[in-house]
């Protein structure tokens, strides 16, 4: 149990984090409180249009960060809690499958929520960032597995 829950704890808490970031607390009126602000300071003449683009950016790159790591996570405790050596493919499409549910269910949540909306375009984005946090996850799998296999040879 101890293995299952160092493993799978911090895949649980960052799924609560996505969904606390999904309610009110997150909205854009509320993340403007703090990003407009700081615009203004780092560049006081900025006009209103483009604080409204930074903002939405913002935004959305939130999107993908948050998204990547889960996805890291999720390949995390599926690599140290599974056996999957001989179909990796289908691991790696497991883990984006669990993301898409995540982020579904995530847009689906926002749609009870009166200053939130949901939408299929960041459903696309959180994809993405899945995406992203499997590819880094694959690259330092690999690049530590190609060290490991260096290191006898070195010796």
């Amino acid at each position: 149990m101890r293995r299952f829950l160092k493993n799978w704890l911090p895949v649980l808490v960052w799924v609560g984090v996505i969904f606390l970031g999904s309610t009110d607390l997150m909205s854009a009126e509320h993340t403007s409180r703090f990003i407009v602000p700081f615009l203004r300071w780092l560049k006081p003449d900025i006009s209103a249009e483009t604080l409204a683009s930074i903002h939405f950016i913002l935004r959305k790159c939130a999107h993908v960060g948050e998204y990547a790591v889960l996805g890291l996570l999720l390949l995390r405790a599926a690599t140290l809690m599974t056996n999957f050596k001989r179909s990796i493919p289908i691991r790696y499409l497991s883990l984006l499958g669990v993301c898409l549910l995540v982020a579904a269910t995530d847009e689906f949540h926002q749609t009870f929520v009166a200053s939130r909306g949901a939408s299929v375009r960041d459903i696309m984005i959180d994809s993405g960032g899945a995406i992203l946090g499997l590819l880094v996850g694959s690259i330092f799998r690999m690049s530590r597995s190609i060290r490991l296999e260096k290191a006898p040879a070195d010796s």
